[in-house]
């Protein structure tokens, strides 16, 4: 979590100190990264995702939960550990999304926080069918 950076004297502005960067930054990352790969139409379990949508619903609670969820990261201070737990979408090959969503995980989290992506472990939980409503917009038209 923390990068020493530098000499204490002498060196070069920029270079002294260091940067300590939290988790729960690697986590995001690596969430909004896999989300962006087209053919994952979630992250996180279904149970996940429908108590995420009612904290959701609650003014000041589940903030930036939804970022992070279906996430867990292991980081130390050169390298991170990512798991990740997605729903695809029907139709798509999912060997082919997982590879795409570990390429963009890694390029982000390495570009973005400086940290050596050693792994990203990928269960693909659940698969969207074109006809299923979301946990949420079912609730909402039963209402």
């Amino acid at each position: 979590m923390t990068e020493s950076t530098g000499a204490r004297h002498g060196g070069a502005p920029g270079a002294r100190g260091r940067t300590v960067i939290a988790d729960v930054v690697v986590q995001k990352i690596a969430g909004i990264a896999a989300r962006d790969v087209r053919g994952v139409h979630a992250l996180g379990s279904g149970f996940a995702r429908s108590m995420g949508s009612v904290r959701e619903r609650v003014p000041g609670a589940g903030r930036g939960e939804r970022a992070t969820r279906g996430v867990g990261v292991e980081v130390g201070e050169k390298q991170a550990a990512i798991d990740l737990e997605i729903v695809v979408d029907y139709g798509v090959s999912i060997t082919d999304v997982a590879g795409e969503v570990r390429e963009n995980v890694i390029s982000a989290v390495e570009r973005m926080a400086g940290r050596d992506v050693v792994e990203v472990n990928i269960m693909v939980s659940d698969v969207k069918l074109p006809d299923e409503e979301e946990e949420g917009e079912e609730r909402q038209r039963i209402r």
